[in-house]
């Protein structure tokens, strides 16, 4: 009998020095790919952050409040006298003071020392009764003389450089001779004036202590020869007052006659036929039981600043009706204290202005953000003067005692306030309050307006139509792709389909603006025909096939349908725009877009948000379409197989079971879509009007913050009000995305834990 013969088996040695080279190797690169991913994420996450921060550092200086420093202190320099006028020069170097004699002092301002002393050419006799100044930042004064004559001149400042040393030299020039001009035929005392100053003309109001108005009109003629101006004076008839004038203002272009009397009321009158004024407007221009302190212009001439005795000052401008009309209207108010208001300084360069009160306190406000900036006691006594430098960086006042205070302010961006950027505004020139972008302008005197309401509402609009166009398209033919079509189909279409994503926006945005809006135009009836026919001639033509025999059925492979309707959608295009000029002239007497703002109310622009979506529809289908493609084609197979073995059909699996289990990865790609839609510049810079309004309408363009960036800020100044802004639209656009974001991923992981049962 034979034995059985045992083998053992042979003994795998797993301590070899190959395998634990092997194993040392496998165990390095681990931690090296474990080392790389953890730094990658760590990195990004440092690099979002630093990015946070680093816009929170550029947009948090706007919103800073103003500060004050006192740099000095001394006597009224001069001779001696009641001051009429306080100035300074731009560097804020040399000052100037004029007295009711006609003294003219300039001096340091930070010590007070006298630099130069002259006189105004009056007569000996006489005396100054009344001071005011032309165009803020224009340096240009009209005094009134006791004996009822005017004198216009202008304090200049001469910049040098010996030795490479800045000297300044100022003095004074009369642009119109030094003789006094006489204004009062009767030789009495002006105690108010105005002046107005342009390239045409030449007007000087003033008003006598019996409140009577007197008035010189100029028209200038200059030689082009020569540039001399020689004035040609017209007779002016000047209104009637009822109470004692506080202040006169005129318009920058002579038009408007602005009278406040101390009983608070303010008049306005029309001078442009000089010889019959007409009263526009009569309005109670502060509080009942106020009295009017002071009264200036803004920056620009439209605006009123009227203070009264009770610490307000309110704004004022007119404005046009609807039956072209102008009216006074109170646009805004401001608060400094209780304290009456004794002088009001106005910023030669921005909407901003400067008041002192009798308390010795000083307010800086600035009127298009509605913004209290600063409020600080600056003497202990009743400011008498008050007067801020051409950069508004510093002020310098006269208290009750007779001696001058010198400070510094540090005030960069006033203009700049939650309410402003957000709520509506009303602007000046404006019949009602709104939201406007328009950070700059050709004139001087522009107010800054930086509204981003209409630039986030540029971006939702642009956003939204974007996906009503992408997502039906991208959702359905995903869906298409991964459950019913052909596997060898699939495989040619998707890479197809996500190859569109690497077509540069900048292309798609020039075709969109250059090609694709005027072609919209011209064949606008077209566009909406397409629109019409293509669904249902897909759902005539599937009812067809589904009803073909069996026999001609066979001939197509199974999910290579879709590529039968190709024709068909190639024969309807062709046929909507062919019919298009018939359907026009059919149905919108011609012209689609005059029929759709003579019937409708809406306005059309070339560039407008349909052709927005399309182009930007275009370029966000291949990111939503692959993800979701994926999302769908992940679907465990074991699933749908069970839900066909049970008896459903694949229109029910598909709804019933692969799109609740793939609707996280469908979540995430409508919200990556979003995203991509939300940041795309170049698509909304070309094929949009890039105007900022707020309009629903689809055949109106908009500008969205991405663009808005993209036009803006090579043209900004570093470190300026509208360079910062513009930082603060881009931590909008990343506050959005990161909130957009985070929403996502708490909806996702929902949607994951509630189907992951399935």
């Amino acid at each position: 009998m034979n034995e059985a013969v045992s083998v053992k088996a042979p003994e795998i040695d797993f301590n070899t020095p190959q395998l634990k080279r092997h194993r040392s190797i496998r165990t390095l690169k681990d931690k090296m790919a474990k080392g790389f991913i953890a730094a990658g994420g760590v990195s990004v996450i440092v690099a979002v952050t630093l990015i946070f921060f680093y816009l929170l550092y550029e947009v948090a200086p706007i919103f800073k409040s103003a500060s004050v420093d006192a740099i000095a202190s001394y006597d009224a320099p001069g001779e001696k006298g009641a001051t009429l006028l306080l100035g300074m020069e731009e560097q804020a170097e040399k000052g100037l003071r004029l007295n009711d004699n006609g003294n003219v002092a300039f001096f340091n301002l930070k010590d007070g020392s006298v630099d130069s002393a002259t006189r105004l050419p009056i007569p000996d006799s006489a005396t100054l009764t009344g001071v005011n100044e032309g165009a803020p930042g224009s340096n240009t004064v009209v005094a009134g003389v006791s004996d009822g004559s005017v004198v216009i001149f202008k304090h200049t400042y001469k910049i040098t450089w010996p030795n490479n040393v800045r000297v300044i030299t100022p003095s004074l020039e009369f642009p119109y001779g030094e003789s006094p001009m006489a204004l009062d035929p009767s030789g009495a005392a002006l105690t108010h004036v105005a002046v107005r100053d342009n390239n045409d003309y030449l007007l000087v109001v003033g008003a006598n202590a019996s409140n009577k108005l007197f008035a010189s009109f100029y028209e200038k003629e200059a030689n082009f020869l020569t540039g001399d101006v020689t004035l040609e004076e017209s007779t002016v008839t000047m209104p009637s007052v009822n109470g004692d004038i506080v202040s006169i203002q005129i318009s920058p272009d002579t038009r408007w006659l602005y009278i406040a009397t101390k009983s608070g009321k303010l008049d306005m009158y029309d001078i442009s036929n000089k010889q019959s004024p007409d009263l526009i407007a009569r309005v109670d221009a502060v509080a009942s039981g106020s009295q009017i302190t002071d009264m200036r212009f803004l920056l620009g001439g439209y605006s009123l600043l009227i203070a009264n005795n009770r610490g307000e000052i309110r704004q004022w401008f007119p404005v046009r009706d609807t039956e072209n009309q102008y009216h006074l209207q109170h646009v805004r108010s401001f608060q400094a204290g209780k304290a009456a208001i004794a002088k009001i300084a106005v910023e030669p360069r921005r909407k901003g202005f400067l008041v002192a009160t009798a308390q010795g306190e000083a307010a800086i406000f600035n009127t298009t953000a509605e913004r209290n900036l600063l409020q600080a006691q600056i003497v202990d006594s009743d400011v008498k003067h008050l007067s801020i430098a051409p950069r508004a960086n510093f002020m310098l006042l006269q208290s009750q005692d007779d001696r001058l205070h010198f400070w510094s302010i540090d005030n960069e961006h006033p203009d700049v306030s939650w309410s402003a950027l957000w709520n509506e505004v009303w602007y000046e020139g404006y019949a009602e309050p709104d939201y406007v972008w328009q950070s700059s302008a050709a004139s001087n005197d522009f107010e800054p307006k930086y509204s981003l309401t209409p630039l986030v509402f540029g971006t939702i609009k642009a956003a939204f139509y974007a996906m009503l166009i992408a997502i039906p398209l991208a959702i359905c033919g995903a869906l298409y792709t991964a459950h019913f079509m052909s596997p060898t189909l699939r495989r040619k279409v998707k890479p197809a389909i996500e190859l569109m994503e690497a077509l540069p926006t900048v292309i798609l945005g020039f075709l969109a603006g250059l090609f694709f809006a005027p072609f919209m135009e011209s064949h606008m009836p077209g566009v909406f025909t397409l629109l019409v026919l293509t669904p249902i001639a897909i759902l005539v033509f599937s009812f067809a096939w589904v009803n073909m025999p069996q026999s001609v059925r066979l001939i197509v492979p199974e999910g290579w349908e879709p590529l039968l309707l190709l024709p068909v959608i190639c024969f309807i295009g062709w046929l909507s725009f062919a019919i298009s000029p018939a359907v026009e002239v059919a149905l919108f007497a011609g012209n689609m877009p005059l029929w759709l703002k003579e019937n409708l109310g809406l306005d059309y622009d070339q560039r407008n948000a349909l052709v927005v979506g399309a182009a930007m529809g275009f370029a966000v289908i291949p990111t939503i379409f692959s993800i979701t493609e994926d999302a769908v084609f992940s679907v465990p197979k074991h699933l749908t197989y069970g839900s066909l073995a049970l008896g459903a059909t694949q229109w029910q699996t598909m709804i019933r079971v692969v799109l609740p289990t793939a609707s996280p990865g469908i979540f995430s790609a409508l919200m990556i879509g979003l995203g991509r839609a939300v940041g795309e510049t170049m698509i909304v810079l070309m094929a949009t009007g890039n105007t900022p309004i707020m309009d629903m309408n689809i055949f109106e363009g908009m500008r969205t913050l991405a663009a808005n960036i993209a036009v803006e800020m090579p043209e900004s100044e570093v470190g300026s009000s509208h360079f910062r802004i513009l930082f603060l639209a881009a931590f909008v656009l990343f506050l959005f995305t990161f909130l957009v974001n985070t929403v996502a991923e708490f909806v996702r992981q929902r949607l994951r834990a509630k189907y992951s049962v399935i």
